[in-house]
């Protein structure tokens, strides 16, 4: 189970879980839920690769797909996909080929695990602090004109 750093606050996983399944209440397709999946991923790994390495970040990700598989068989193809670091296309396709619900479980369950392996390694609270911006959804406003010329 997840620790949580408060009783009143999720972690970034569930905070991701809320956001896919807001997708999945509006009808969302298993692609497009592949596709917002992977963006996380790409965050997760743009987040880490500074302090872990590229590398450092597959390994945990090539963990996570192998822990994770034995409840998520489905997960097995991108688990033994030979990809480079960075490179989630194997992730995207399993997910894609997947139920929308079951695809947004699967994911869900692969950040669980990732956040718990990355936690038992360097402590929730530097986990949180590292993938803190990773869960934030990106920024859709405009930047405020000036109406002064």
């Amino acid at each position: 189970m997840r620790q949580l750093m408060g009783s009143c606050m999720s972690t970034g996983p569930q905070r991701i879980e809320a956001v896919l399944a807001r997708q999945l209440a509006e009808g969302a397709s298993a692609a497009v839920i592949a596709d917002a999946s992977c963006e996380v991923w790409r965050r997760i790994d743009a987040a880490l690769s500074p302090i872990v390495g590229r590398h450092g970040v597959s390994a945990l990700l090539k963990r996570s797909l192998h822990l994770t598989r034995t409840a998520h068989p489905a997960l097995a193809a991108a688990a033994n996909a030979d990809a480079r670091p960075g490179d989630f296309r194997a992730l995207r396709a399993v997910l894609a080929g997947q139920a929308s619900a079951e695809a947004a479980a699967l994911n869900a369950a692969l950040l669980g695990t990732f956040y718990d392996l990355l936690s038992s390694l360097i402590g929730a609270t530097l986990t949180e602090r590292l993938l803190d911006p990773v869960w934030a959804p990106p920024s859709t406003d405009a930047p405020a004109q000036d109406s002064q010329t």
